[in-house]
């Protein structure tokens, strides 16, 4: 059974029903059904899958007797952890229905966010991937055959038409170096990533990129408010809730902040202060925090901060994707237009000879 279980914890295809399964169980619990039979029913309204065999394995450690929060638990890969404390949290408060919707809606935004970046970035990533493809085939197979021809007339080549030669060679016979260049290029930024340091110093250059640095900057900061309101209003205490969503934070350098806001809690301090002075987090967002803790919504407020960062980053989405197109076509009509212009001029050259 264990070792069915870490299997079935390494298959990630079919997450993204989990939000509907949420959803379905979350209506069960509350129509008064109890918690066994409504993990059963959804676990048989799933089609044959890892997350179907997942419910199962749940359905039947909580028949055992086992917390449905610790059954989850036993499988990490499908259940995050902020996933996991909110449903320990409506345990405890008697309130399962109320947090599964909660989590249902949760994992629709951060779906629905994570949608919205991709749709955004599809048509740019596959116009440059295109137009590479384009380049290597005409640098590789159409380019030399005209410059073999240039060559053996044997006069003396423009240096457009030199440095097109000399990259085409580059192409055609170091191909594996530059290959080997961009793998190593990939490993050395993968072996830095898993050291301190080194992720420290990517995910900070990943904030200050321009153009898309502040995108991230939104991205990671709509995601912690949207975790850490949800959390709160689920009624999970404020400090666990922080060390949840630290978990769920992929940037160190926001990692790094976030723990510091979490030893000050622990020593009585308020939330909006080492926010504040960690310099990572914008004023916008400690104000907010700030009137929060004064007021007591500190739930609302963090989900107000969520949504107005993720309207941002519609808005940047779109100016994003509008500067691209353009920038893209300048680019490659202007590699387009320097081969061109290096094989026409030897052209040239000739028709003044003759």
């Amino acid at each position: 059974m264990a070792f069915r279980r870490g299997l079935i914890g390494f298959r990630r295809s079919g997450r993204s029903h989990l939000v509907l399964t949420t959803r379905q169980l979350a209506t069960l619990v509350k129509a008064g059904m109890p918690l066994l039979r409504a993990l059963r029913t959804v676990a048989d309204q799933l089609d044959p899958g890892p997350l179907r065999d997942v419910f199962g394995l749940v359905s039947s450690d909580v028949e055992s007797g086992v917390k449905l929060s610790e059954a989850l638990a036993g499988h990490p890969a499908w259940f995050p952890p902020y996933y996991i404390n909110m449903v320990r949290a409506g345990e405890v408060g008697g309130l399962l229905d109320e947090i599964l919707r909660r989590l249902a809606e949760l994992l629709e935004k951060q779906a629905r966010l994570r949608e919205r970046v991709k749709s955004a970035l599809m048509y740019p990533a596959f116009v440059l991937v295109a137009a590479v493809s384009i380049l290597i085939v005409l640098m590789a197979f159409v380019v030399p055959t005209f410059l073999e021809m240039f060559t053996e007339l044997g006069s003396a080549l423009p240096l457009p038409t030199r440095m097109l030669v000399t990259l085409c060679t580059v192409v055609r016979t170091w191909w594996w170096v530059v290959l080997l260049g961009l793998i190593g290029v990939v490993m050395l930024l993968r072996g830095l990533s898993r050291t301190p340091a080194g992720r420290r110093a990517i995910d900070r250059a990943a904030l200050s990129a321009p153009l898309v640095g502040s995108l991230v900057e939104r991205l990671l900061i709509a995601r912690f408010a949207r975790t850490f309101g949800t959390l709160i209003a689920s009624g999970v205490p404020i400090l666990s809730a922080l060390e949840t969503v630290r978990a769920t934070v992929t940037n160190a350098v926001i990692d790094e902040a976030l723990q510091e806001v979490e030893q000050s809690l622990k020593v009585g301090e308020s939330l909006a202060r080492p926010m504040e002075l960690s310099g990572v987090f914008p004023p916008l967002v400690t104000r907010m925090v700030a009137l929060g803790e004064e007021t007591g919504q500190l739930d609302q407020m963090l989900m107000q901060v969520a949504d107005s960062y993720e309207d941002e980053v519609d808005v940047q989405l779109s100016g994003l994707t509008q500067l691209l197109e353009p920038l893209l076509i300048v680019l490659v009509g202007g590699i387009v237009g320097f081969i061109v212009i290096a094989m026409f001029l030897p052209l040239i050259s000739l028709t003044k000879l003759l």
